[in-house]
């Protein structure tokens, strides 16, 4: 089974472990979540974790492809990136809270992410 992650697609997150950027690393950068990964424990971050594929030029049925050099993204484990609080632009460790809300009439429960650091909704 899936562990439940605490980041979502779309968050921004900076990344806190690895290489310094001064040493060609990652570490520091902030972007934004493009996929998660729950299966692996894994997000995909924009301009983060950039790699080099080389593709051989090929035949598809709707014409030729073109080969060479291109850069993608690949997935970064997620206890690399915390997510970034929108009030001070910092990495923050997420909380939840509970709060009631009435809709259709009816009252329900439902979890809302907090930044740790300020207190405020993420």
């Amino acid at each position: 089974m899936a562990a439940k992650l605490k980041i979502k697609k779309g968050d921004l997150v900076q990344v806190i472990a690895g290489a310094r950027a001064s040493r060609g690393g990652d570490r520091g950068k902030q972007g934004k979540v493009l996929e998660v990964f729950p299966e692996t424990n894994r997000v995909l971050v924009e301009g983060v974790n950039r790699v080099t594929k080389h593709r051989k030029a090929g035949q598809t049925a709707s014409g030729a492809t073109a080969g060479g050099i291109e850069i993608h993204e690949a997935p970064i484990h997620v206890a690399k990136v915390m997510l970034v609080d929108p009030k001070d632009n910092k990495p923050t460790r997420v909380g939840y809270r509970t709060e009631e809300v009435e809709r259709d009439g009816r009252t329900r429960t439902v979890r809302v992410r907090v930044s740790r650091r300020t207190g405020e909704d993420i």
